[in-house]
């Protein structure tokens, strides 16, 4: 074979090799800006915000995190574990009046258990978890964020004024809906996004129906997020 021959195969073998990668990068998942976008959609946003406005590093990042945790499958909850679980941020709820600092740690534990529980890295990986969260959450991720570190800013504190109270208030508020989302079905996804998006508009959270399943319909007053922010503000 002639060394002109043999140069074009190393071409050719070579113009297949970065065909072929190329092409497997592809199908890994998303990785333009707009795909990213429409995926993460306001951890997008933060995530840019986070690099100082460059949309580039902002996207090589949330690349990175598909790749990373695209691939993970959530591990079904049964029935008993998710009324434990629904418990447990029931009690936490009732506890924020006493107790606001203590009952954000708890809210702040429980998601990290019950992330854990549905086969995200554990909770001891928080940056991890989180990542993995922002996957397959996007929309809600943020609540988690916040939460955790209002739980780390107030750990061995006192409870502080009011607007620190607020602050832990619209933490377990935000919280609520990746948990409700992470304790609830496929099938009630939906319902769970709407009240998602109720939160973030500021309409009221905690529904008549909520208050039944908690066994507060008639002490609806006793709880901080059983009034929307308008009345929050007002009060």
């Amino acid at each position: 074979m002639s060394t002109g021959m043999i140069i074009a195969l190393i071409v050719i073998v070579a113009a297949v090799v970065v065909v072929a990668a190329v092409l497997m990068k592809r199908a890994k998942g998303p990785h333009g800006g707009r795909d990213l976008k429409r995926r993460f959609g306001p951890e997008y946003d933060r995530t840019v915000a986070r690099h100082d406005g460059d949309a580039k590093a902002a996207e090589r990042e949330l690349t990175e995190r598909v790749e990373q945790h695209g691939s993970l499958r959530e591990r079904p909850l049964d029935a008993s574990r998710r009324e434990q679980y629904e418990a447990r941020w029931t009690a936490a709820q009732e506890r924020f009046v006493d107790a606001p600092r203590e009952a954000v740690a708890e809210a702040d534990r429980l998601i990290a258990e019950l992330a854990a529980e549905r086969g995200f890295p554990d909770g001891g990986q928080y940056e991890e978890q989180l990542a993995a969260l922002s996957v397959h959450h996007a929309h809600h991720v943020h609540g988690y964020r916040h939460v955790h570190r209002v739980a780390r800013v107030g750990a061995g504190g006192q409870d502080g004024d009011r607007s620190d109270t607020e602050e832990m208030r619209e933490a377990m508020v935000e919280a609520r809906a990746l948990f409700e989302e992470l304790t609830s079905s496929t099938r009630h996804r939906g319902a769970s996004a709407g009240r998602a998006g109720r939160a973030e508009r500021g309409d009221e959270v905690a529904t008549d129906g909520d208050m039944r399943a908690n066994g507060h319909q008639e002490n609806r007053g006793h709880l901080p997020w059983a009034v929307n922010r308008r009345h929050a503000k007002g009060s």
